[in-house]
């Protein structure tokens, strides 16, 4: 079912563009909150539920299990390589992955299955100065 077009719901829209890589439902709030908006965070959660339902977002769940959001740059089905310490984000396609989740819900008799992968490590960057911290 689709959410009605409300200024709120514009409004987590914008925010959400306007942050830079992925951020909580909480993070958003507070800055909506600061720019004494009045939207509460039941409001901006169903917003990104629904704006990542949609495909107007991007969804993950973080090594802690939280769930993030970005604004989608990319249309159709994607993955993501993600940095643990600065989250950088970077959108890729993986076809091995595709064919092995179609062909594990082939042999186990599923049908219109769906997945999530998302690959969390440190950026060439980020590698580079924990390298560099520890020697």
């Amino acid at each position: 079912m689709a959410q009605r077009k409300t200024w709120q719901r514009e409004r987590v829209r914008e925010a959400l563009s306007d942050a830079s890589g992925f951020v909580s439902a909480q993070t958003l709030h507070a800055t909506l909150r600061d720019e004494e908006t009045g939207i509460g965070l039941a409001t901006v959660y169903r917003a990104l539920a629904g704006l990542a339902a949609e495909g107007a977002a991007d969804s993950l769940q973080s090594p802690d299990g939280e769930a993030l959001y970005r604004a989608c740059v990319s249309e159709g089905h994607h993955h993501h390589l993600i940095c643990r310490s600065c989250g950088l984000t970077v959108e890729i396609e993986a076809h091995d992955v595709e064919q092995w989740a179609r062909a594990t819900a082939e042999r186990h008799g599923f049908t219109r299955a769906e997945h999530i992968v998302d690959i969390f490590g440190l950026c060439e960057t980020c590698a580079r100065e924990t390298e560099r911290d520890a020697g």
